[in-house]
């Protein structure tokens, strides 16, 4: 597999502003990637693009029954404003564990109509 570079990053997430030098990476050839919380496949695609090693699902991969909107919004200096959804798998939630950048700033462009995923959701090949 052949990577690409594509930049280096910072980001803040719940008010925490973190500098590091993980690159935006885009994957030449696919690999299937799956997230998964409680058993239940919340996303799976070929096509992710990894930016400080999470892995950004396109938003139609998603299985959108799962997923609630948020108002909670986070603010990352190069990236821009994440939007969340929280997920419900059964009777369980998993509030603001998918994140988006609607509008995502141009050095993040790649990124854009994607959405990643943390708070106990693993992603897996």
């Amino acid at each position: 597999m052949k990577w690409k570079w594509a930049g280096v990053s910072g980001f803040m997430r719940s008010g925490m502003v973190t500098q590091c030098y993980n690159p935006v990476v885009t994957p030449d050839s696919g690999i299937n990637m799956k997230a998964v919380w409680r058993g239940t496949v919340i996303a799976e695609s070929e096509d992710t693009v990894i930016v400080e090693g999470n892995h950004y699902f396109p938003l139609a991969s998603v299985n959108a029954a799962l997923l609630e909107p948020s108002a909670h919004t986070s603010v990352c200096p190069w990236k821009g404003t994440a939007n969340y959804y929280s997920l419900k798998v059964n009777d369980e939630r998993n509030v603001n564990a998918v994140w988006y950048y609607a509008e995502p700033k141009d050095a993040a462009r790649q990124i854009k109509g994607r959405v990643a995923f943390w708070k106990g959701v693993s992603v897996v090949a």
